[in-house]
Order: structure tokens, then sequence, then C-alpha cells
């Protein structure tokens, strides 16, 4: 998928107001999604995606000194709390419009990457995080 058709479904799914929100939404999603995630997961993730998106996959200088510490590999272990503290904190939005934005970034990203790496996200993520997949993601069904 090319970064305009995706950013502008981001857009549209999370019925926002111009590309700079929707932007700043899928950068906010994508870098917390990639803290969650084991660091093998979101290199593939980051490769099927658009060049555009790819620097938030990684280290973002940008970034506050207060940026969760080194990881193991295995990705950061938290919960959707602290999931959507993380994409308000990024995105300067309320906790419930990052919960929006979330299930549309994650909507947009499942049909932007190859459905076994969602697979792989899906069964790397804790329950409540994965509410916010596609219904067919989040409940373990295939396509």
């Amino acid at each position: 998928m090319r970064y305009d058709e995706l950013i502008g479904q981001v857009q549209a799914q999370a019925g926002l107001p111009d590309r700079g929100a929707a932007e700043h939404a899928a950068r906010a999603v994508l870098r917390t999604l990639t803290e969650r995630v084991p660091d093998g997961l979101a290199r593939n993730l980051s490769a099927q995606l658009p060049e555009e998106l790819v620097s938030p996959l990684g280290a973002d200088a940008a970034e506050p000194a207060a940026a969760p510490p080194e990881r193991s590999g295995s990705g950061e272990r938290f919960d959707l709390t602290a999931f959507a503290g993380r994409v308000a904190w990024r995105s300067g939005v309320s906790e419930d419009a990052a919960l929006r934005q979330t299930a549309a970034v994650l909507e947009v990203l499942d049909a932007a990457v190859a459905p076994e790496e969602m697979e792989k996200v899906a069964e790397v993520l804790p329950p409540d995080i994965r509410e916010l997949l596609p219904t067919e993601r989040a409940s373990g069904t295939n396509p």
C-alpha cells in the first residue's frame, strides 16, 4: 500500500480532520506497537510499510528523554492502558481518542501488510490490546 493511500484510509477510518492528524496518529500508533512486539516482528512490519512510515519504528531522536528504557528484543510488556497512554502522549490527544485512532491504524495496517505478519502481531499482544485489531484477527480466526 502506498503512503498516500494508507494515510487517507487512516484519516477516513479514524474520522480525523486532515492528513496531518492522520500522519501523526499513524506514527504514534506504529511507534507504540513496535515497542510492544518483538524486535524481529517490528523489523518485518517496517519492511512492508511505506518508507515515510519506517522512521517511527526505530529509535526516534525527537522523542523526549522520558522514552521507555532499552528492550531485551522480546518487546516491552505493557497493557492496553499503557498502550493508550503512550499513543495519547505521542499524539497529544485523550486516551479515548488514542484508542479510536489505534483501532483505525491497526485496521489499515491489517490490509497493508502480509496476513501472516498480522497473525504474529495478534499472537504476541495481550488480549486487551488484541481487542483493537480487526474482528477476525482479535478473535484468532483467519479471514
